[in-house]
C-alpha cells in the first residue's frame, strides 16, 4: 500500500439494490483490511434486511436521523455522531425517519465485497 489521498468524487455515487445510494470512498485490494463508503438513504426509505458474512461493519452517522434494527434487538434511533457496531453475520436494516437524507459512513473490515452481502428481505 502506498501513502496518498483519495479525492471524493460525487459523480461516483450509484444506487444499490438494498435501497440506498453508495459512494465508495476507499475499497481496494491494496488495502484488504478496511473499506469506507458514504451511504445516503432518502427520507422515508427503509433498506432491505441484509447481513454481511465474515465482515464487521460500523456506521458513523453524519447527517439526518433514522432507526437501526439489528438482529433481535429493539429498533434504536440514531442521529449525527452516533456509531452503530454491526458484528459479522448480524441481520441489519436502517430506516430514514427524518425529512432530509440520512448520510453515514459504512466502514467494513475486512473490506466490503459483493460476495459477502446476503439479502434477507424474503425473511422480513
Amino acid at each position: 500500500m502506498q501513502p496518498g489521498v483519495v479525492k471524493f468524487d460525487s459523480s461516483k455515487e450509484y444506487f444499490f439494490d438494498e435501497g440506498c445510494y453508495i459512494t465508495e470512498l476507499s475499497n481496494s485490494i491494496e488495502d484488504p483490511g478496511l473499506s469506507v463508503a458514504r451511504v445516503r438513504v432518502e427520507p422515508g426509505v427503509k433498506t432491505k434486511l441484509h447481513l454481511l458474512t465474515n465482515t464487521i461493519e460500523r456506521y458513523v452517522i453524519l447527517e439526518g436521523k433514522g432507526t437501526i434494527a439489528l438482529e433481535d434487538q429493539d429498533p434504536t434511533k440514531v442521529s449525527a455522531n452516533d456509531v452503530v457496531i454491526i458484528p459479522a453475520d448480524c441481520a441489519q436494516q436502517i430506516t430514514n425517519s427524518g425529512d432530509c437524507d440520512l448520510i453515514f459512513l459504512a466502514l467494513c473490515s475486512p473490506r466490503f465485497s459483493i460476495d459477502c452481502y446476503k439479502d434477507l428481505s424474503d425473511l422480513a
